[in-house]
């Protein structure tokens, strides 16, 4: 019932047009009651008294009545689709609001095609629902309540004997309703998981062509798309039972209707006008009935897909303090007794981290690939959620602001960049849309981006492809550090921002990064150790435990593990 109410719920700002598409529907029902009895008075009276007048005069009713049924059926078919269509649009709004709110540990765990099926595929089922459902329920029911009334007005004993059968095909229905509803939601995850694999594929399209394994992703969507098919065929089986067996109770009824009506006929106890009435009635009771026949399909499909869309609407939020702190976030960064471990891999990654960074200066993290160096810049902006110890700002415990807050003081150049869809332009202000087209271009000349943005056919309007396909490396990464410059923010966080680039590149790159860092409280993880020699201290990371600190002349004079891994590069390079 808690479903049934939040599902109604998204009913409430659209409330007029839903009340304007059950008048109609309830509108069309009632005229759908007329030509049964009016053809039964034609038989009884107008024809055999030859009475031409009124012939002629229910001839035009009925011609009125039809005419202002199919603009009826037009208002229904046009406002109720749109109304289910905004009742979609204002779900996938609240969805979509919701999925930007979840935790980093969500995207974790849940594949991008499965978050797109809920967004998209079972969204669409919910819209189908929202227009049809309330409407068919309501018409097939005014439908059916009128034509049991009418046949009353027949011959009750006729009545009664279609009464006492209904229930058996309600009963048939509710029992066979369990096995689809379970068919058709195993169904729908592997529509997810279709999606899912689809989405892997054709973003790794270059690295399968490059590894000439077309074979292997062929085999992978063949065993997903196997399991989609089996999947899908049981749940056809299940609403072939369905369907089998209430085209059954269907044919009886006409059966039953032919025996009954034909043997009261036969004894004198109805005329035959009426007799005709009363079949032409079990044909209208039939209509409604196959109406509800295959709403219980749809209604099969749009109650799942709201399930799972309430399943991602109760997952909960990005955690928030309650009461924030306003905070300017200014000073030494903390790391008191760190611990942190990713609930899906069951494993501690920080082991008791403490360190300090102090107000305008440069801490670097190295240490081999694992050891928990991205972590902790995770950590900072609260990207997850420390397990045990504190990390502050300025005194302030991160946990004590709002992400808002906390995120707007701080900027993180990866290395793996990602650019949006849209110009160079829109990737830039990316973040702060109400900086000045002036502002804009600084930040783009001090990143060393400008005089190349300058040289493409658009400027920086040229649209750089889908994640930035359209760009170089160091063209990408240059862009990410002006959105970092145009953002200005008190500190900055540097995850091996240029280890996937070649040595001219990364002395670029570096020389840009090192101008953004100036004057702002910096944390780098770096990969190439001759990047952080200039550092102001040096961690060295290992197994989530910080096993050596100091500066870069500090820890070559201890000749411990960042000595030998210097030596190494040294030597290398």
């Amino acid at each position: 019932m808690k479903a049934i109410g939040r599902f109604f719920g998204y009913y409430k700002p659209h409330k007029r047009l839903f009340i304007i598409d059950l008048i109609c529907s309830f509108a069309i029902s009632v005229c759908n009651m007329f030509y049964p009895m009016i053809a039964r008075n034609i038989m009884n009276n107008y024809v055999p008294n030859q009475n031409l007048r009124l012939l002629i005069v229910w001839a035009i009713v009925m011609a009125a009545i039809y005419a202002v049924k199919s603009v009826l059926t037009f208002i229904v078919g046009y406002w109720g689709h749109v109304l289910g269509v905004r009742i979609q649009g204002d779900m996938r709004k609240d969805l979509f609001n919701h999925i930007e709110r979840l935790p980093f540990s969500y995207f974790d765990e849940n594949k991008t095609g499965s978050v797109m099926s809920r967004i998209i595929n079972d969204l669409f089922e919910v819209s189908e629902l929202a227009h049809h459902g309330p409407e068919d329920v309501f018409n097939s029911c005014i439908s059916v309540i009128g034509a049991l009334v009418m046949l009353c007005t027949i011959n009750p004993i006729l009545a009664l004997i279609v009464l006492c059968y209904i229930p058996l095909m309600l009963f048939f229905a509710i029992r066979a309703r369990g096995s689809m509803n379970k068919a058709f939601e195993d169904s729908r995850k592997k529509v997810a998981e279709i999606n899912a694999e689809i989405e892997s594929s054709v973003s790794g399209v270059r690295v399968t062509k490059a590894y000439n394994a077309e074979n292997t992703e062929e085999k992978k969507f063949a065993a997903v798309n196997s399991r989609f098919k089996k999947a899908r065929a049981e749940a056809y089986r299940a609403m072939g039972v369905f369907h089998g067996g209430m085209s059954a109770f269907n044919d009886f009824l006409y059966l039953l209707a032919l025996v009954s009506g034909g043997l009261l006929f036969y004894f004198g106890k109805i005329t035959g006008p009426d007799f005709t009435a009363y079949i032409l009635y079990i044909t209208m009771l039939l209509a409604p009935l196959r109406t509800l026949v295959a709403l219980f399909e749809q209604i099969q499909d749009g109650m799942t897909g709201f399930k799972r869309f309430c399943q991602l609407m109760d997952m909960p939020t990005e955690y928030e303090p309650e009461t924030p702190v306003p905070a300017d976030l200014c000073g030494d960064i903390v790391f008191d007794n760190v611990t942190f471990g990713y609930k899906s891999k069951e494993k501690e990654v920080l082991k008791g981290v403490s360190f300090t960074i102090g107000s305008g200066k440069t801490v670097a993290l190295v240490g081999s690939s694992g050891g928990g160096k991205t972590t902790i810049c995770h950590l900072l902006p609260r990207f997850y959620l420390r397990d045990g110890g504190t990390i502050s700002i300025g005194g302030v415990d991160i946990n004590d602001v709002s992400s808002a807050d906390l995120r707007d003081k701080i900027a993180v150049v990866q290395q793996d960049v990602f650019l949006f869809s849209g110009s160079v332009r829109d990737n830039i202000l990316y973040g702060s849309p109400e900086k000045s087209e002036a502002e804009m271009i600084v930040a783009a000349k001090r990143a060393n981006i400008h005089d190349y943005v300058m040289t493409l056919p658009d400027g920086y309007d040229t649209e750089v492809g889908e994640r930035g396909v359209k760009l170089s490396g160091g063209q990408k990464q240059r862009i990410a550090i002006a959105r970092a410059f145009l953002k200005n923010p008190p500190i900055l966080i540097l995850d091996e921002a240029t280890s996937a680039l070649d040595n001219m590149t990364e002395m670029q790159i570096q020389t840009a990064l090192s101008e953004l860092s100036r004057g702002r409280t910096t944390l780098v993880v770096a990969h190439r150790l001759s990047t952080v020699k200039n550092a102001d201290e040096i961690l060295v990371v290992t197994d989530g435990r910080i096993t050596e600190r100091g500066t870069h002349a500090e820890l070559i004079e201890n000749e411990g593990l960042y000595a030998e891994l210097y030596r190494y590069q040294f030597k290398t390079e």
